[in-house]
Formats: structure tokens, C-alpha cells, sequence
């Protein structure tokens, strides 16, 4: 409404304002040229609001994007998301400890050791020692040495990496007690071991019953130096 009328008194003002008296002119006059900076500030405004809009959206496009990818590294070909991976390992001397550790970095895993609740000694692992405890257990296929605790979250893992030294030919039966303790139903257990020499012999067919419900794959040796990239892409396939 302001607007038009100083428009009109403006038209007066030109014309002789009609017998309007010339100081009130040209106070007209300086409001309009007010009114017109007013204009003209306003105007810039508005334009750094719309430049302020434009990049918050642009900002939020690009996290959207980063989110997009993040969630495209999570899934794999199929579109289903990438499963879920433990390595637990048993370790006598700890050269099954050091090649689960690789593992777990190059399979980009959780870490679960499992542990006996009485260690064993040198005695124990005496292998030529048929009084020793490792060989009175493994010479009873029904020994199920106890575990010193059951806090692996088997729950929460779709593929557990299963690692262990090879004793006469099969894993050690601390590994079959770890299997028994928990619900491995429709999971995929992946073996892999360290040995002095000999292979995994019936090492699936011995813990296979123990987690009936499971899919229990035969592994790899992880003996000796081992390469990263190698055993990233053999746990890729998992």
C-alpha cells in the first residue's frame, strides 16, 4: 500500500504536484530513493538465502552419495549385505595365534580366542608322551577338554573362521567342546590350521557331528610366511 502511494505522490510531484508545496516533493522523492536502496538490499538477500540453499542441499547430495557407496561396499554382487565373520582359533605354542591374527586383518573379522580352562604345559603337548595329557585326550575320541569361558556371540556371525594346530591327523578336541557349546544352525565353519607337516585327514568328518546343523568346509593350512593379498581373496569367497 506504501508502495503505491508513493508512487502516485512521485507522478504529482513531476507534474507540479498539483498545488502540493515543494519541500513535501521532495521528502517523496528522498523516500522513494530509500525505498528503492531498501529494494535492492532486500533483493541481495534473498539471493544469499537462495545461495545458502542451494549449497546445504548440495552438501546433503554429497553425503548421501558417501552414505550410497558406503552402503554399496557393505553388499556384495547379489545385493544382499556382505556376511558377518569371526576368526576363533586355539592356540597351544601360538603359531596358530599369529596366523588367526592375519587372518582376521585380511578378512576384515572379529578375533575370538578360545581357550582351555587349565593351559597346557610343554609336558601336556608332549606328542611322544603317551601318558601326556594332549595324547590320553586325543586317543579318546568322547574327551571334551572344558572351556575356560563361552562369551564367543556365535549369534551375530554368518561365516566363523575356525583355527587350530593339527593333532594326530584332526583338530584337537577342544575344538569339538567349542563347537558343542554353541547354536552353529545354518553357519558357515571354515577350518584352517597349522600343522608340522601333515593335512587335515579327517579333520572335517571328527567335527562334523559336533555341529550337526552347520556347514563345516575344509580350509587352509596357514603354515609358514603367508601372503596378505593371497588370503584376503581366499576369505573373500566365504
Amino acid at each position: 500500500m506504501s508502495i503505491f502511494y508513493f508512487d502516485i505522490v512521485s507522478v504529482f510531484c513531476k507534474i507540479g504536484c498539483f498545488g502540493m508545496p515543494q519541500v513535501h516533493c521532495r521528502r517523496v522523492e528522498s523516500n522513494r530513493f530509500l525505498e528503492d536502496k531498501m529494494k535492492k538490499v532486500l533483493v541481495i538477500l534473498a539471493a544469499l538465502v537462495s545461495l545458502t540453499i542451494l549449497f546445504a542441499q548440495t552438501g546433503a547430495g554429497k553425503q548421501t552419495t558417501d552414505n550410497s557407496k558406503k552402503s554399496t561396499v557393505q553388499q556384495n554382487e547379489g545385493g544382499k549385505k556382505m556376511p558377518k565373520k569371526l576368526v576363533a582359533y586355539f592356540s597351544a605354542s601360538g603359531t596358530t595365534a599369529r596366523a588367526a591374527k592375519e587372518l582376521a586383518e585380511a578378512a576384515k573379522a572379529d578375533l575370538y580366542e578360545i581357550r582351555p580352562e587349565t593351559k597346557y604345559t610343554s609336558n601336556d603337548l608332549d606328542w611322544r608322551d603317551k601318558s601326556s595329557r594332549s595324547s590320553v585326550e586325543m586317543a579318546d575320541k568322547k574327551s571334551r577338554p572344558k572351556l575356560a569361558d563361552k562369551n564367543a556371540k556365535i549369534a551375530d556371525y554368518d561365516v566363523i573362521f575356525v583355527g587350530f594346530p593339527i593333532w594326530w591327523y584332526v583338530a584337537p578336541h577342544i575344538i569339538n567342546s567349542f563347537l558343542e557349546a554353541y547354536d552353529f544352525s545354518g553357519k558357515k565353519v571354515v577350518l584352517f590350521a597349522t600343522s608340522g607337516g601333515s593335512g587335515f585327514g579327517n579333520t572335517v568328518k571328527e567335527l562334523q557331528p559336533s555341529a550337526p546343523k552347520a556347514t563345516v568346509i575344509e580350509g587352509k593350512l596357514l603354515n609358514g610366511r603367508i601372503d596378505k593379498a593371497e588370503l584376503a581373496k581366499w576369505a573373500e569367497q566365504f
